[in-house]
């Protein structure tokens, strides 16, 4: 069975919509095609039009309904409005079901109706199988080859200037072409690709953008809790306040402590937080993604980029998603979908921290060494969101934290943001340069939430979230040169989160600008896109870095060592002194064997604060297939239990915050590693912390992973 992908067609150039359906079936000629009188959608009027097949009847004529036109079609029964097209009726159906995105029909021949994450889809006794992938259940009709099915409806595949699209490839996959394919919906790929589509305005050039997300949506992979700089969202959308950004929170009151077991010490704040923003980040990913569709970028969750693609010139020409339907043992099951080839004449990078593409550029292409960077450290972030007691609740206030639970050698902290609506970001954040095997990320934070001063604001609370991710903490010293022939790494790919200020989105976005207007020089000048490595180091996001590259390394001295050296460097030097300090070893190297320490003995959740992984991992909304090749992949399978085991106590049954890992007896009663691969939130810390590098973290299915967009 083929899958189905959804192009958008803007209203300006649908003159002859006959002209514009690529037809890839010999029995589906322009004539099969009947195009009734459409209906308007009225709450949707001046975002580029979609046409949508709204309904895929077991009946011929197929019908579309591009949503152009107020005027209703004969020999429908009442039209029922929703939020993106008007959708008939007709007489034969018993009812409709609506879910959050339209209405989808239930008649007399349909078995019954599949419910997923996104929404219903029918399934009929005329239709061959329903496939599942991130967005929804796609449908299969004898005579259909090639649609794709997206968040708005099910489109024939057409072309962004009106021709279709070539589908010719040579490793028999289907074949999109662009001028500009981005890979990852986060704020830097959707802050490039509206910048992309604002200067194609400005300039009066046509330029086609694609945006291609693992995520079952946009914002699914991202975790709400954030406190937001909105610096480079000035930049980019001046009028965000007037056109309903959903940031709304401003930060009122900004606290530093250093934790003991029992205690709180207050500290000068060194994060200066004035005008800045407590935001669900999920939420304005959802709508800077809005907001780059009206300006007509295509946006496709649910589809893995798994594969860069070269020419002959070792040039990068585009992406290629993975296959889907593929069993755990190889073969292909019935739903079985062949990848997809994007090709851009530029392809830029922005999958975000330990991005698995980005990762294999910066290898294969040396920019690190070609930007004298050092080796990159990162650090895990474990969240919760929580609902809490009214009374309890203080809109703004921003709390930070050093120190307990961690002990004095281990860098990290904790962060507690008061968000709208009664919720609470709460997280811990482990530097991935621990020492100590038998430590714990996961259960650390378990044990934070019991410290005397944390507590009570969540007791009698209700916990909304569970997730986890992986943070870059190189900063300036471990960016590399991010320009490789054909594209360009931006965002957190590249490592531009700024330690201190622990935030990253500002500068993500910010990178993400400056490598569009260096995509569109490039692809309308003929000049390269080293102007992007050039611009970045002339930007405010070099400058702030700058001052900040001493802060991280400092810590690797210890707690004291380091807050002394910050606050030299932060309040005297201001981020001028004449030193800069190296990182040590990288973060896998830093682990030590597990003889060397003791091990860690932590106390049982109590299921009111503090949480067993499997109740945690419930509220991520996690999924993946069950039934499909692991995506984390063992270079050798006999070093877990060869070398990690005895020598590491098996670290990566605790790195994990998700128990991906575990060790089981096998039928000797050997102990083997087993991993659950379905239990994966991609925080990609085992790619990062595993001692040999055995693992590798590749993608899995689209549309698999977490699902953190709810809130």
């Amino acid at each position: 069975m083929i899958r189905f992908i959804s192009l958008s067609s803007k209203s300006n150039r649908s003159k002859n919509l006959s002209s514009k359906i690529f037809c890839l079936h010999p029995h589906l000629s322009s004539t099969s095609f009947v195009n009734p009188t459409p209906l308007r959608n009225s709450t949707n009027q001046g975002i580029s039009q979609r046409i949508q097949l709204r309904f895929l009847l077991p009946i011929s004529p197929i019908r579309f309904f591009p949503s152009e036109s107020s005027t209703e079609p004969p020999n429908f029964g009442n039209p029922i409005q929703n939020r993106h097209v008007v959708s008939p009726k007709p007489a034969n159906f018993e009812k409709l079901i609506q879910d959050r995105n339209g209405f989808y029909c239930k008649c007399a021949e349909f078995k019954d109706s599949i419910r997923n994450r996104s929404r219903f889809s029918p399934k009929c006794t005329d239709f061959g199988s329903s496939i599942r992938n991130g967005n929804g259940f796609s449908l299969k009709l004898p005579g259909f080859r090639n649609l794709v099915r997206n968040r708005n409806g099910i489109s024939l595949v057409t072309g962004s200037v009106g021709e279709s699209r070539s589908f010719c490839s040579e490793t028999g996959r289907e074949s999109l072409s662009y001028d500009i394919v981005i890979v990852g919906a986060g704020p830097a790929g959707l802050s490039a690709a509206i910048r992309l589509k604002q200067i194609c305005q400005e300039k009066n050039v046509d330029l086609s953008v694609c945006v291609v997300e693992k995520g079952a949506e946009v914002g699914a992979h991202i975790i709400s809790g954030n406190v937001f700089e909105p610096r480079a969202l000035d930049e980019l959308l001046p009028q965000w306040r007037e056109d309903g950004a959903p940031i709304e929170v401003p930060v009122s009151s900004d606290k530093f402590w250093l934790l003991t077991k029992d205690r709180a010490f207050s500290l000068p704040s060194p994060f200066d937080n004035k005008g800045n923003y407590v935001i669900s980040l999920s939420q304005l990913a959802r709508w800077m993604g809005t907001k780059a569709e009206e300006l007509g970028v295509e946006i496709y969750p649910g589809f893995a980029a798994s594969e860069i693609l070269y020419d002959a010139n070792r040039k990068v020409v585009g992406i290629g998603t993975n296959d889907m339907g593929v069993a755990k043992d190889g073969s292909k099951r019935e739903t079985f979908q062949r990848g997809v080839e994007l090709k851009g004449r530029i392809t830029l990078l922005a999958e975000g921290c330990r991005g698995s593409l980005s990762e294999k550029i910066i290898k294969d292409h040396k920019l690190r060494e070609k930007g004298h960077a050092q080796h990159q450290t990162y650090a895990l972030g474990i969240k919760e969101v929580w609902e809490i007691d009214e009374r309890k609740h203080k809109p703004g206030f921003v709390l930070h934290t050093l120190g307990w639970p961690l002990d004095s050698k281990t860098y990290g902290g904790s962060f507690l943001y008061h968000m709208k609506d009664r919720q609470v970001s709460i997280g811990l954040v482990v530097a991935l340069n621990y020492h100590n095997p038998y430590l714990s990320p996961y259960d650390e934070f378990q044990k934070l939430k019991h410290h005397p001063a944390i507590k009570p604001l969540l007791e009698d609370g209700t916990v909304l979230q569970y997730g986890a991710r992986s943070l870059n903490e190189g900063g300036f010293q471990s960016i590399p040169n991010p320009v490789f022939p054909g594209g360009a790494i931006i965002g957190c790919s590249a490592g531009f989160l700024n330690v201190p200020k622990i935030k990253g989105t500002h500068t993500a976005m910010k990178s993400g600008m400056l490598a569009a207007e260096a995509a569109f020089n490039a692809l309308q000048d003929g000049t390269d896109m080293d102007a992007y490595w050039d611009n970045l180091k002339r930007s405010w996001i070099w400058e702030e870095l700058h001052k900040a590259r001493n802060y991280r390394p400092a810590f690797e001295h210890g707690l004291l060592p380091g807050l002394a050296f910050s606050a030299l460097e932060h309040y005297v030097f201001r981020g001028s002194l004449p030193l800069t300090l190296k990182h040590r070893k990288p973060d896998h190297e830093a682990t030590d064997v597990a003889s060397v320490h003791s091990p860690i003995q932590y106390p049982k959740p109590d299921g009111l604060v503090s949480f067993d992984v499997p109740t945690s991992l419930y509220r991520s909304n996690t999924n993946h297939e069950h039934d499909q090749p692991t995506h984390l992949r063992l270079k050798d399978p006999m070093i877990p239990e060869l070398v990690n085991l005895p020598q590491y106590a098996g670290p990566e049954s605790r790195y994990c915050p998700a128990r991906v890992y575990e060790y089981v007896p096998d039928e000797k009663g050997h102990p083997k590693l087993h991993i659950n691969a379905q239990n994966c939130l991609h925080c990609k810390a085992c790619d990062i912390k595993d001692p040999k590098q055995n693992i590798e973290w590749t993608v899995p299915e689209g549309g698999g992973g977490p699902g953190y967009s709810v809130m």
